[in-house]
């Protein structure tokens, strides 16, 4: 039995390891980008490509996408010539950027009504997650299609949840953004208050790290924050997108966050200072500064 044949827009950090991922797990692939350089390491692993958007669409069963913000996502599934235009009846598009909640049930709709299932996906986990296809996966839309496409997620995955109906997914990642981004910055409170008492932040984690407190974030993170040693995993610049999706849905739905709305202050200003090509655990280096503010 031959394998879905599935389209790929989206060659950056996180997608082009994700389509070598699938290409060793036997599945046609045909890539699209803007620049014929993205796509060249692809085409020698063995990936078809296409001259547009609505071409992928149109010759293969499943279109996924992963691009950098809302606006991207929109023009490449909705805008003339984009992967709408080209899916027959019975595409399925799955949406694995990290993007609106809303927009993604706007889009959802949209597409249902040309017979277009689409599942939003969001992933966690960074660059080494997606070389190493161990991907947490959160994903949103009608059950059916995501016991469907579930190999295609088991090839770019470790752990794989379907969270609910359309825009579920985007919940649960925009849920994962204010958890990590909040956490790096009591990591680095934590550090502040550790070394102004004398005391080794080193020593002060190892401890932590055997208790309660324990953290992925504190492990990784932590340790840049000890090092001082900010070379992107996940930029700053996109984690300050991802806290402003959260910001924006919290106000559709009349709530008041306010960790959420300190940490965004502090991702504003690591960005504005010129820091977004920084790992977003850099924040530290905010928290730093404004500790010593008089």
């Amino acid at each position: 039995m031959s394998k879905t044949s599935i389209g790929w827009v989206g060659t950056g950090i996180m997608g082009r390891p994700m389509v070598h991922n699938l290409l060793r797990a036997g599945y046609p692939v045909t890539a699209y980008a803007r620049r014929r350089e993205q796509l060249e390491p692809l085409i020698e692993a063995g990936a078809q490509t296409a001259t547009s958007l609505s071409e992928i669409s149109a010759g293969t069963d499943v279109s996924i996408v992963m691009v950098a913000d809302t606006p991207d996502m929109l023009e490449v599934i909705t805008a003339d010539g984009g992967l709408m235009d080209g899916a027959p009846s019975g595409h399925t598009i799955i949406d694995m950027s990290t993007v609106s909640p809303t927009r993604t049930r706007y889009v959802s709709e949209q597409l249902q009504a040309r017979r277009i299932a689409m599942l939003d996906a969001p992933v966690s986990g960074g660059e080494v997650g997606a070389i190493e296809g161990t991907l947490s996966i959160m994903v949103g839309g009608p059950e059916e299609v995501f016991r469907e496409m579930r190999p295609i997620f088991d090839v770019l995955g470790g752990q794989v949840r379907h969270i609910g109906e359309s825009g579920a997914g985007q919940v649960a990642k925009a849920c994962n953004q204010l958890l990590v981004a909040q956490t790096m910055a009591a990591v680095a409170e934590a550090y502040l208050l550790a070394q102004a008492s004398g005391v080794s932040r080193e020593r002060v984690r190892e401890a932590l790290l055997g208790g309660f407190a324990y953290s992925r974030i504190l492990e990784v993170h932590g340790e840049r924050m000890l090092n001082d040693d900010y070379q992107p995993g996940f930029k700053a610049e996109l984690h300050y997108k991802d806290l402003h999706i959260v910001a924006q849905e919290a106000r559709i739905m009349g709530l008041k966050l306010p960790g959420s709305e300190a940490v965004l202050d502090l991702m504003e200003e690591l960005v504005n200072q010129g820091d977004g090509e920084l790992d977003s655990a850099a924040l530290a280096k905010i928290v730093g500064q404004r500790a010593k503010a008089p």
